[in-house]
């Protein structure tokens, strides 16, 4: 039996384990990614994600690439049975404050493809084993120890990290040695989901259009150049063999064909998926984790699934890496199910609630969404808040600190938000002449401040690991901070504030002492 060791074991080669091992590597940390497939799974899955997460596949090196494989998202259409329009809510396709679109659609098998690459550039700071079945996941006190099977060989062999990351799926066999147990949130329902690849011009909207019909609900967006989704819901009775070849589901498909003629459509797939919202109730057993799909199932209503789980790796990486060095105490590890699991949680009850609003109620309600929906698409700040990419600030935790003295008055609190910036996603804002964002200038940890901060100041920030970025009131960066009456905000390794301050002195002090190496994406 053969036998390695790593820092840190990944089961699951998908988007959360393919994205923690890149951003790992990019903080000096080896890791090894345990996959059951040879190759990378064909069939399509997720199709949207927002620019919050585009801005961590930039991180990695692959916002070029990512650009050619995908496609702004334009927004949302309800419309009856019959596509005649409810209500609509155009979403912006420019560059928005992250440096991206608001919204994308791709193909998930191109993006695993994109995320191997970025893997691959990593050189010897990642090991991807595939083809390999894991059969048993042991714990000491130091470290982590799985048990696997070469499946074209049954040759078995042991990897030992100081970590696990179990990015192994719904059906998690890390989720069981975490010992914990879904919590259910309320949702389950059956769809029937069908990609269609197809050179023919079909004449409809480019944004998403969700039919509100208490009947069948149904789903229709365009991914690709080639490239169509449906999804219905299924009826009693109907499971999806029924619907297994073209001809079945052409019935269901029909309304959007009729200005194609007989258009040359290949079925690539057609399943049946069940929509549940359910999130794990521990996330963490002292050296294993669970991120993606093994620790929350999001229905599929405002496509945030596959993007928390990516979430999920940015916020934990550069995490272990800080204990890794030695710089940080383990306890901080808890700080990812802190801030990770009330915001997987409000986003999978926002998509439980938004499905319910554009399909619940019976017939009422189609009469009700007729009436209302339209109002609400002329109400510029509900349109503003359907249409906006932003997501919840993260809760209180070892790396979201409320700022000493730096509690902002009750009026202004209202106004900016809570106590202000701690627990937002930064801005990626332009920073230089040249165009140069944000992130693509800065790693680690930064203090980006309107004042210049002292020669003692900077000495003890600079020890710390961290950087400092001064930008001007009028910059996007100074008028971010002005607005939210603040001076100073520390930004993490992922982009989220971990404390602004209305002064240095007030923050600079909270900067942990990281000392990993911050190599940035690899060319």
């Amino acid at each position: 039996m053969t036998a390695q060791k790593t820092p840190v074991v990944i089961i699951g080669a998908g988007p959360s384990g393919l994205t923690a091992a890149a951003l790992l590597a990019d903080h000096g940390v080896p890791s090894t990614i345990l996959e059951r497939w040879d190759d990378i799974y064909p069939q399509p899955r997720a199709v949207h994600l927002d620019d919050e997460v585009y801005r961590v596949l930039a991180r990695l090196g692959l916002a070029e690439e990512f650009a050619c494989i995908s496609r702004p998202g334009r927004g949302l259409r309800l419309v009856t049975d019959t596509l005649d329009l409810i209500a609509e809510f155009p979403r912006d396709v420019e560059i928005g404050v992250h440096g991206f679109p608001a919204a994308s659609m791709f193909d998930q098998p191109d993006l695993e493809r994109l995320l191997r690459t970025a893997v691959a550039r990593r050189g010897h700071l990642v090991t991807l084993r595939g083809g390999v079945e894991v059969d048993s996941i042991t714990q000491g006190d130091e470290s982590v120890t799985v048990h696997a099977t070469e499946r074209a060989t049954g040759e078995p062999f042991t990897v030992d990290g100081r970590y696990l990351l179990g990015c192994d799926g719904a059906g998690s066999m890390t989720r069981s040695v975490v010992g914990t147990q879904w919590k259910d949130l309320g949702f389950s329902q059956r769809w029937l989901v069908i990609d269609i690849e197809t050179t023919a011009d079909l004449g409809q909207w480019e944004g998403v259009q969700q039919v509100c019909d208490t009947r069948r609900a149904a789903t229709y967006m365009r991914i690709g150049d080639t490239r169509y989704r449906w999804e219905f819901q299924l009826l009693e009775g109907e499971i999806a063999s029924d619907f297994r070849e073209l001809a079945a589901v052409l019935p269901l498909m029909r309304p959007w064909l009729s200005y194609a003629g007989d258009p040359d459509l290949r079925l690539i797939r057609s399943a049946e998926y069940t929509f549940n919202a359910r999130v794990a109730q521990r996330w963490r057993d002292r050296r294993v984790f669970l991120l993606g799909d093994a620790a929350h199932l999001t229905p599929p209503f405002i496509g945030q699934g596959m993007g928390a789980g990516i979430r999920d790796a940015a916020n934990l990486s550069w995490k272990l890496a800080a204990v890794l060095s030695g710089g940080v105490p383990q306890h901080s590890l808890d700080s990812y199910e802190d801030e990770r699991k009330p915001h997987a949680v409000g986003l999978i009850r926002l998509a439980v609630l938004t499905g319910a609003l554009m399909t619940g109620g019976g017939r009422g309600g189609d009469r009700l969404r007729g009436v209302v929906a339209p109002i609400l698409a002329r109400t510029p700040a509900i349109v503003s808040r359907l249409t906006d990419s932003a997501t919840p600030p993260l809760s209180p935790s070892y790396y979201v600190r409320d700022t000493p003295g730096g509690r902002l008055p009750g009026p202004l609190r209202g106004a900016v938000g809570g106590n202000g910036l701690a627990g937002t996603l930064a801005p990626n804002a332009t920073v230089s002449t040249d165009g140069c964002r944000l992130d693509s200038v800065v790693s680690g940890f930064v203090l980006v401040t309107l004042d210049e901060p002292t020669e003692d100041q900077n000495w003890e920030i600079t020890r710390r690991g961290a950087s400092t970025l001064v930008v001007g009131p009028r910059d996007g960066l100074g008028l971010w901070l002005e607005t939210s009456h603040r001076r100073c905000a520390i930004v993490r390794p992922d982009g989220t504030v971990m404390a602004a301050g209305r002064s240095i002195a007030s923050v600079f002090t909270l900067v942990p002492t990281v000392l990993t190496a911050a190599a940035g994406p690899v060319a």
